[in-house]
């Protein structure tokens, strides 16, 4: 058993020798690539940018509102802008103002009433103080080209605002 222990031992060897020696051979073009590259001139390394010093600042609106925080609603009186819940509702309202769309006018006197058109296809006259939209768009004004809407939407805090609108003339 020494024997082959032995024996084994000495191929091993043998074999370690073999496989160190095939390592060495076969790195003459990497010298040569090494020596090209050390041949070459130097490039210049460009300075690094000068450091400008820190100002501080000093916040002089601390007694202010903080812009973070929510203005809350400027007007909280009875004058406050609120839709009316004991209006009867019209036809109109229960559509999108975005789904209506103006197709044409009509003159009667000295009045216009506007032609709407609804999702459902059918053409409703309409004329100043008629309501119009899911937002209590009351129709303030009629023109050849447009009709004009104030809105009454939330404000995001509790109130309501007026906003304008407009139904322009569909081609």
């Amino acid at each position: 058993m020494r024997r082959t222990s032995g024996t084994i031992l000495t191929i091993a060897a043998l074999l370690g020798t073999v496989l160190i020696a095939g390592c060495s051979g076969g790195q003459s073009d990497l010298r040569a690539w090494v020596a090209q590259v050390k041949k070459r001139p130097g490039g210049r390394i460009e300075p690094l940018p000068e450091v400008k010093p820190y100002e501080s600042f000093s916040y002089a609106a601390s007694n202010l509102r903080s812009p973070f925080q929510p203005q809350g609603p400027s007007d909280t009186g009875q004058n406050s802008v609120r839709p009316d819940i004991r209006r009867n509702r019209e036809f109109l309202e229960g559509f999108p103002l975005d789904t209506l769309k103006m197709v044409g006018t009509l003159k009667m006197g000295n009045r216009f009433f506007g032609l709407v058109q609804s999702k459902d296809g059918l053409v409703h006259k309409v004329q100043p103080g008629n309501y119009v939209g899911q937002n209590d768009g009351k129709i303030t004004a009629i023109t050849p080209s447009k009709i004009s809407i104030v809105e009454i939407i939330p404000d995001g805090l509790g109130g309501y605002i007026e906003r304008p609108a407009s139904l322009a003339l569909a081609n």
